[in-house]
């Protein structure tokens, strides 16, 4: 396991070498501006495999990613949904993106089971303020960002918890110190005619400023 600790000197090289690391099929922990996240790229089937073996993940259970702008939605979300995309789903993008605000949009065909979970749909967003956005912003392709624990268990605020949990198969760690937790995310499910709250996180319902109904988690 590889780390190395981000400062005024050493951000940029952190970025040079995750990216390295995602795009030769690696996993990476990063700092996101909730918890830590285990990120790889998302259209390696093995990496993304390797990943939810070593979160003990269920297949059931989706993988959200991030991406650094919307341009990149393509990759991962249906192309005639997002030629025809409802003006409320915008207005959520740009009052919340960047931010805690995962949206679950129709995925692309042929996207990753192990990010979809085979439920056509896939969860994306655009991190807040954080090493996560550079990361994403830079990478140019969507990373997942599932939180970097075993399923089941807390997710974690610092690093010492993230070696902790696993010892090895992390191939890159960026350490930035103690994340500011709290919340997760707010995910809202955005494919049907009406928009749903999945989970209420960082940002609430009646914060949202449209029309939204509450779902079973």
């Amino acid at each position: 396991m590889i780390s190395v600790k981000l400062g005024k000197d050493s951000t940029a090289t952190a970025l040079r070498a995750a990216l390295i690391v995602l795009e030769r099929g690696g996993i990476i922990a990063y700092p996101t501006e909730t918890f830590y996240g285990l990120g790889a790229k998302f259209d390696l089937h093995e990496s993304l495999r390797r990943l939810c073996t070593l979160k003990r993940r269920p297949r059931d259970k989706a993988m959200p990613v991030i991406i650094g702008k919307r341009e990149l939605l393509p990759l991962i979300a249906s192309e005639p949904w997002l030629r025809d995309l409802p003006a409320s789903v915008e207005l959520l993008m740009d009052r919340f993106w960047p931010g805690p605000l995962t949206l679950l949009l129709p995925a692309r065909e042929g996207l990753s089971g192990y990010l979809t979970a085979d439920t056509g749909m896939i969860g994306v967003r655009i991190p807040g303020e954080s090493f996560a956005l550079s990361l994403a912003r830079r990478a140019g392709f969507p990373i997942t960002a599932t939180s970097a624990n075993l399923s089941g268990l807390p997710p974690a605020d610092d690093i010492e918890t993230v070696k902790g949990y696993f010892v090895k198969g992390i191939d890159f760690v960026i350490e930035g110190g103690r994340t500011p937790g709290g919340l997760p995310s707010t995910i809202v499910d955005a494919t049907g005619e009406r928009i749903t709250i999945v989970r209420e996180g960082a940002i609430g319902k009646n914060e949202l400023g449209i029309p939204v109904y509450n779902d079973s988690l």
